[in-house]
């Protein structure tokens, strides 16, 4: 593994690498000492991203009067000249930021549980584009060469015994992890945020956060023991389009009840019910694997749950209503193909997602690219979400996984009629 001083000699090269690539293109592209080069984040529509911006240095002023809306391209930049720069611009930036984070002593540093899961490469990114370092991961598959792409010096482990060794080791020469972030199969959370939190980190875990509502109150008592903290991914409720609609939901009559429909269908070959996703006791059911986010979602828009009923449950589909503060909802979640609307099937789609409220689609499947970085940011300044905001959707999945199904009955999602009981 890289020494700290190693690290910060290498990104040092990395960034005046990228450094000379821009000025390359800038001086190729015609720029005159005089223009300047900016990059920002904004909101464009429901999306946010980062935008470059060019502007002229004027009588000592800085003019950023341009942005892509703007036509035509300045300096008579082609489309792909213009993608170019911003690729290039945001690069040297992050490397930058590495850098410095390192060079003051800022870079924070993490270990990975679950480095070779569909879910991890999300989290290794987040670790490089907020400026921080995986140092160390665990995974009983070895098939994780996208570490490769972030952290090659990371160490990696096929043996829990050994990882856990070795961040012991890490913790006694007084060079412990900061966070460890865990991407294990639902079952395993509960366990491996213990060992994080024993291990002198903060965990980062993904959701679910636990199976269960009772394991929520052990984990209280570890954090108060050890006095580390456990933050969960809940990316919805950072993303443009959902707080766009909370504020409006905000701002309307407290006892307006919205009528809602939440529809999602994944569809998985016959591998999903072979895997741990297809044992209830593990993954805890499609609800639980696939649909956690949306409860929580539905909790974070439309404020307490009063009622939770459950019309169908079977190993590929789930479906019933639920009752919030503001909304009734009628959901189906399904990982059946079978079950995808025609329109769907005749395009080739394997997925399908709506979500209406009060016969109004909401759009948000735009935004999702940087959202556990969000995440990340939102962790690392100390706002990241805990316990506690997990609390009523580990309840509202774990209700669902026990309560009885009613059948077609009372107010259920009309997707069940494609469905024979």
């Amino acid at each position: 593994m890289m020494s700290r001083h190693m690290r910060k000699d290498y990104l040092k090269n990395k960034f005046e690498c990228w450094g000379n690539k821009l000025g390359q293109a800038i001086k190729e592209y015609k720029f005159s000492r005089r223009d300047k080069l900016r990059m920002v984040r904004v909101k464009k529509g429901k999306a946010s991203g980062w935008i470059m911006q060019i502007g002229l240095k004027e009588k000592g002023k800085k003019y950023w009067n341009w942005s892509p809306d703007s036509k035509p391209l300045p300096f008579n930049l082609t489309n792909d000249q213009y993608k170019e720069l911003l690729f290039l611009y945001y690069t040297y930036t992050k490397q930058i930021r590495k850098f410095h984070s390192i060079r003051f002593g800022s870079m924070k540093k993490f270990g990975l549980i679950g480095a070779s899961g569909y879910i991890a490469p999300r989290h290794m990114k987040a670790i490089s584009d907020t400026g921080n370092m995986l140092v160390a991961a665990l995974d009983k598959n070895d098939s994780v060469g996208i570490i490769d792409s972030h952290f090659p010096s990371a160490d990696f482990f096929t043996e829990y015994e050994r990882f856990d060794r070795h961040v012991d080791k890490m913790r006694r020469r007084g060079n412990p992890l900061d966070y460890i972030a865990i991407c294990s199969p639902n079952y395993l959370h509960d366990s491996h945020m213990r060992f994080a939190l024993r291990a002198g980190a903060d965990a980062i875990c993904e959701k679910p956060l636990v199976l269960n509502p009772w394991n929520i109150d052990g984990l209280k008592e570890i954090e108060n023991d050890t006095g580390r903290k456990i933050n969960s991914i809940l990316q919805l409720r950072l993303h443009p389009s959902i707080i766009a609609l909370k504020e409006k939901i905000a701002n309307s009559p407290k006892d307006k009840k919205y009528e809602v429909d939440l529809t999602y269908i994944t569809s998985r070959g016959h591998w999903y019910l072979v895997s741990w996703k297809g044992d209830v006791t593990k993954s805890g059911g499609v609800a639980t694997n696939v649909g956690v986010h949306f409860y929580d979602m539905l909790h974070f828009l439309f404020g307490k749950l009063q009622e939770n009923k459950v019309h169908h449950f079977s190993d590929t589909t789930n479906a019933g209503y639920l009752e919030y503060e503001n909304a009734r909802v009628k959901w189906f979640l399904s990982v059946d193909a079978e079950n995808l609307p025609k329109e769907a099937k005749f395009q080739g789609q394997r997925t399908y997602r709506s979500i209406t409220i009060d016969g109004e689609e909401i759009e948000f499947s735009g935004g999702f690219t940087d959202l556990h970085t969000r995440s990340y940011e939102e962790i690392l300044a100390g706002r990241g979400f805990g316990l506690e905001e997990n609390v009523v959707a580990i309840e509202t999945v774990a209700d669902i996984r026990n309560k009885p199904p009613l059948g077609k009955v009372g107010e259920y999602h009309p997707f069940l009629n494609k469905i024979n009981d």
